[in-house]
């Protein structure tokens, strides 16, 4: 296992630990004064992150520290922000890139996933939780709406007339609610929440990485695009000596 740990001095604390595999990668977001609120120092380093994934692609576990996943935006500076910082996406734009990362994105939620906390583990494809874990979006209570991918992501994970009771009441849903609704795909102890997102790692691992990376693209890419995308993408896939060479173990594996 290969860890890297960027040293900072105590007046500067990294806001994303970052531990390195060479098949995945660990990101937790590190605020707990805070409770993980997501800052603008925890979007630059998430912007760090994916540009290393996508140059290198690995799975992405995305956890946060100290029982909270993230409480949501750092409010001080979402007060601040104007017009011109809403039409930047400066949350939004971090986490559509985590989204479209070759590879799977795992979130790993204990306690508070709200706002944007909630919408950054929107963006993951597999989303597992503790009993502890809390969702929800309370943005129009404070005067704003949820900008940053709830609005289109989270009608396409739970339904759209789901998505709007949530949205537009700002509720808070529980790990039990979550699970019965799609949201997440697995409720689990909190001391074991690390090692359930590493086993789905693992089974992730053990399958064809170009399958696996032709698999999400075609996942996300448009209703209209199918079945074209679907059909060229296997037509690839046919030609890759690793899909011959799968196949036949899988033969050799039968006739034993």
């Amino acid at each position: 296992m290969n860890t890297s740990d960027v040293a900072v001095g105590p007046e500067t604390p990294e806001p994303l630990l970052v531990e390195r595999r060479d098949d995945r990668v660990v990101a937790t977001l590190s605020r707990p004064d805070k409770r993980n609120a997501i800052d603008q120092a925890t979007i630059d380093a998430l912007h760090a992150l994916c540009a290393e994934l996508e140059a290198d692609p690995r799975i992405l576990i995305l956890t946060g520290a100290d029982g909270v996943f993230a409480s949501g935006a750092d409010i001080a500076q979402l007060r601040e922000r104007r017009a011109a910082d809403a039409l930047a996406g400066i949350n939004a734009n971090a986490f559509v890139r985590i989204n479209e990362l070759p590879m799977p994105v795992i979130a790993a939620v204990d306690g508070w996933a709200l706002g944007g906390g909630a919408e950054l583990a929107y963006a993951a494809d597999i989303r597992i939780s503790t009993p502890d874990a809390r969702f929800g979006n309370p943005e129009t209570g404070l005067g704003i709406i949820p900008a940053a991918g709830a609005t289109w992501r989270l009608k396409e994970i739970v339904g759209e007339a789901r998505a709007a009771e949530l949205l537009l009441t700002g509720r808070i849903v529980d790990a039990a609610e979550a699970l019965s609704i799609g949201l997440v795909t697995g409720v689990h102890p909190t001391g074991d929440l690390l090692t359930e997102a590493h086993a789905l790692a693992d089974r992730i691992a053990k399958n064809d990485r170009a399958a696996t990376i032709a698999t999400k693209r075609v996942l996300r890419a448009p209703r209209a695009d199918h079945p074209r995308v679907d059909l060229e993408v296997q037509a690839e896939l046919f030609e890759s000596p690793e899909k011959h060479r799968r196949m036949t173990e899988f033969l050799e594996r039968r006739k034993r």
